[in-house]
């Protein structure tokens, strides 16, 4: 099994096992996707599967981040089925990530959380970055609203024409928050334990399954993570325990980030890393994401460590990455200062070989 080696994935079949990563790339001037993002996403078409970015569920869940696209309204739900008409018109597969920001919201308002916990972090806003707010514990009796709010989304993403969904559940958002140990101290029924803590995930993930049907919900999600200023007193439980609740769902793949790859996490280190955590708990479809080059890619499906690799920033600079990564040809860099908003600009004009 090489990068090159085709996959199946629930009902669909992918021509090689490279996964375009979700990125937040603020171009949504009004939450709604653009023409540039049709553009943007059908010239990156050759990857196995394109995750999108992530896409508010609904107005309170993404307001910490200007310029992102969100798929709550009938006009957002129009300006994604322009972005999948352009991906499958050029032979591509595409899945929209599903995201909600939970305590990382807009510093004018009050967001939610599985607690009344600040996180020590800074938001984006139009005016730049600014300090999180304290956020709202979400009462019990709201769980079920958050569950709605996925679920619309979900059918708004089906009637858009996606070919599937991810859930955000990393990152230091939401999911991620009621997750690790050090932003949920709830005593009822959602935190705790790491059983309780992952119930919301879970709800979310049996609604939408419900929704797509077999093999087209993915989940992401971070072991050890710390962005956002998310902590928790044992990784290997918590996402072991996370991992072996996702397994019981027809679940297309689990999506994860390998942050042993950015180092410091002994009790991840001491089982492999996060990925292999994930594997020995997950008996689905595994993918694995965080700085792999071509040969760290091959080498990690050929020892069966995992079965897709998903590349982030290789895909901002080159649109045509497959076929550069089967060339072994030079891969052209992006410029940070045109990774989040803009125009064409560091967004539409890299060139193919």
């Amino acid at each position: 099994m090489t990068l090159f080696s085709p996959c199946t994935l629930g009902s669909l079949e992918l021509p090689n096992r490279i996964v375009m990563a979700p990125m937040t790339r603020s171009r949504s001037p009004h939450g709604v996707a653009t023409a540039d993002q049709a553009e943007y996403y059908r010239q990156r078409a050759s990857a196995g599967l394109i995750v999108t970015e992530g896409s508010q569920v609904s107005v309170a869940g993404g307001g910490g981040y200007p310029f992102t696209p969100g798929i709550h309204t009938d006009e957002q739900q129009r300006g994604w089925a322009d972005v999948t008409d352009a991906v499958h018109a050029a032979g591509g597969r595409i899945f929209l990530q599903l995201w909600h920001v939970g305590r990382l919201g807009h510093p004018d308002a009050t967001p939610v959380a599985p607690s009344a916990i600040r996180a020590n972090a800074d938001v984006l806003t139009a005016d730049g970055m600014h300090p999180a707010p304290m956020p709202r514990a979400l009462d019990i009796d709201e769980i079920s609203g958050v569950v709605t709010e996925f679920t619309a989304s979900a059918v708004r993403a089906r009637d858009a024409g996606f070919d599937g969904v991810e859930i955000h559940g990393a990152n230091g958002y939401l999911f991620d928050q009621f997750l690790q140990s050090g932003s949920n101290t709830r005593t009822d029924a959602y935190g705790g334990t790491p059983e309780n803590r992952v119930r919301l995930l879970l709800a979310v993930a049996e609604s939408l399954v419900d929704v797509w049907g077999a093999g087209r919900v993915g989940v992401r999600i971070a072991p050890g993570g710390t962005l956002g200023d998310v902590s928790d007193a044992d990784p290997v439980e918590t996402f072991g325990t996370a991992a072996r609740a996702l397994d019981a769902l027809d679940l297309a793949y689990v999506h994860v980030v390998e942050t042993s790859r950015m180092g410091g996490n002994p009790a991840l280190d001491a089982v492999g890393g996060a990925t292999a955590l994930v594997r020995g708990e997950f008996t689905g479809t595994v993918v694995t994401n965080c700085g792999y080059d071509a040969a760290s890619a091959d080498a990690v499906l050929r020892s069966g460590g995992a079965d897709l690799v998903s590349f982030g920033r290789p895909f901002i600079a080159n649109p045509d990455l497959p076929e550069r990564l089967r060339a072994g040809a030079e891969l052209q860099r992006a410029h940070y200062s045109t990774f989040y908003g803009g125009g064409a600009e560091g967004y539409l004009d890299f060139a193919t070989l």
